[in-house]
């Protein structure tokens, strides 16, 4: 939603532009300062109550601001225009919907105030009332034929502005007056996006008790550079952010749980929600806070008895989502490339198969070690977390000599990861050296990606990870070779460019 400019326009222009005083605006200074016994006298006096501060802040704006039905009820009676709009097109009513005040409403709207006069951006004083959640103002501007429909320059609507915020009982009271449910916004987003979104979970029921689809999803007019993907679900958004009790209130309206029309199901989100990369991308953003009681195992659980397949793949890939940028990989896939000991407990609990592959035939244990991580000074997790990641697997009959099409295996991603302790953990659980010593189909083996080639990346070695590839390898009885040059298709611009030079 777009920021909630009123308040901060009515707080700046009625504290700041009211400094200067005209010489005819002393009503409106008494006003303004509460003195109520100097706005009598001057009342009494003639004096003109329509006369407005430098800014166009008349004494009824003031009352307004104040709330102060009293004083608003004085100056009415005395000719003051309730319809009056200061220099930023802000109107007595838009203040008094700001504060919630029923009866200064009530007061202004009898005495002909707009009730769909608007701000600069197109707010109108229902709008602005369904942001402030009051119920008061809302019937009062309703009953005076405030257009429920109305849009703002954003192409949103006093519904929105309720769900965004939770204020279900405004909601019902916006929906009894024939307001939009499907009409979306250029951006894409309907009332229960919004809703969704923001894990407004009451406004979510009442929305759905309305007739909302439960699987609407953003479609906007014009992709955005950082809004949501094409086809983001409002399940996808109660699931990015950790609305979990929202997420499944959809799934039980209707949502479907394996929904994966922006390249990825909820069980695949997850991975992320819980454990985001560390780097200074979006994708190391801080984990969400969400909302409610309910946990993301729990969640997990509950989707899965609500029918999600434990064990779905990405129909397609989602580019700058680690090993989700390839099709085919499981939510285990996931939760293993971040090393989440408690999501992949869980996950193998609930019947994933460790085994199954993503389209490159990367396996979760491949990704525990480290293939398709990207930068390993940014992904998620520790050492010991894919240490017991990969433990976790192998007991449930992960093979630690697979590879996949490209030649890796989890040695070649211990390597990437810069994980010494890992190297010596795959040794002492069954690695073969005939399968991992081998170069992938960049030309690189364990021990060349540990020495610092690697494409696309600063050539930066890792002595640790060169040292325990040594001790294994000598331990199986082969010699380790000096660090040979660097493999010729590392010097293509495909790979990065051109050769660098080691360094810190």
């Amino acid at each position: 939603m777009a920021e909630k400019r009123l308040a901060a326009v009515c707080l700046f222009l009625l504290a700041a532009g009211a400094a200067t005083a005209r010489p005819d605006a002393t009503l409106a200074d008494a006003a303004e300062k509460k003195h109520q016994a100097k706005l009598a006298d001057l009342l009494k006096q003639g004096a003109d109550v329509n006369a407005a501060q430098a800014d166009g802040t008349t004494a009824l704006h003031w009352a307004a601001y104040h709330d102060d039905p009293r004083t608003a009820a004085l100056l009415l009676k005395a000719g003051a225009s309730a319809k009056a709009a200061n220099r930023y097109g802000v109107t007595p009513l838009a203040l008094a919907c700001t504060n919630g005040g029923t009866e200064v409403v009530d007061l202004l709207l009898k005495a002909g105030a707009d009730p769909n006069a608007t701000l600069r951006g197109g707010e109108t004083a229902l709008m602005t009332a369904a942001r402030t959640g009051k119920i008061g103002p809302v019937k009062a501007l309703l009953a005076k034929s405030a257009d429920v429909n109305a849009k703002d320059r954003s192409g949103q609507t006093a519904l929105m502005w309720a769900a965004a915020e939770g204020h279900a009982e405004v909601a019902s009271a916006l929906l009894a007056a024939k307001a939009d449910l499907t009409t979306p916004t250029p951006a894409g987003f309907t009332p229960l996006l919004f809703a969704a979104r923001d894990g407004r979970l009451d406004a979510v029921r009442v929305l759905l008790k309305a007739g909302a689809d439960a699987n609407e999803a953003v479609q906007p007019k014009k992709a955005a550079p950082r809004g949501p993907r094409p086809g983001t679900s409002a399940l996808h958004l109660a699931v990015e952010n950790a609305h979990f009790e929202s997420a499944v209130a959809l799934v039980k309206a209707g949502a479907d749980p394996d929904d994966q029309r922006c390249g990825y199901a909820p069980l695949h989100m997850i991975s992320w929600v819980r454990k985001p990369n560390r780097g200074d991308s979006d994708d190391g953003d801080p984990p969400p806070t969400g909302s409610g009681t309910l946990t993301s195992l729990e969640f997990v659980k509950q989707l899965v008895a609500l029918k999600a397949d434990v064990n779905r793949a990405q129909k397609q890939g989602a580019p700058g989502r680690g090993i989700l940028g390839r099709p085919g990989a499981t939510p285990l896939i996931a939760a293993a490339s971040t090393s989440d000991v408690p999501l992949v407990r869980s996950l193998l609990d609930l019947g994933a198969d460790p085994k199954l592959t993503n389209a490159d035939g990367t396996t979760p244990l491949l990704a525990a070690a480290g293939v398709g991580v990207g930068a390993p000074e940014e992904a998620a997790g520790s050492e010991p977390e894919a240490m017991e990641v990969i433990e976790l697997l192998l007991k449930g009959g992960a093979d630690v000599n697979a590879a996949d099409k490209n030649g890796d295996t989890a040695m070649h991603g211990a390597a990437y990861r810069n994980h010494p302790k890992v190297v010596q953990l795959l040794a002492d659980r069954g690695a073969r050296i005939d399968v991992w010593n081998r170069p992938n189909k960049g030309g690189l083996t364990p021990l060349v990606i540990a020495e610092g080639h690697r494409p696309g990346l600063n050539f930066r070695p890792s002595p640790p990870t060169v040292a325990a590839l040594h001790r294994v390898m000598l331990a199986a009885g082969v010699t380790p070779p000096k660090a040979p040059p660097l493999p010729a298709n590392l010097l293509d611009p495909g790979y990065g460019g051109k050769q660098k030079s080691p360094g810190p």
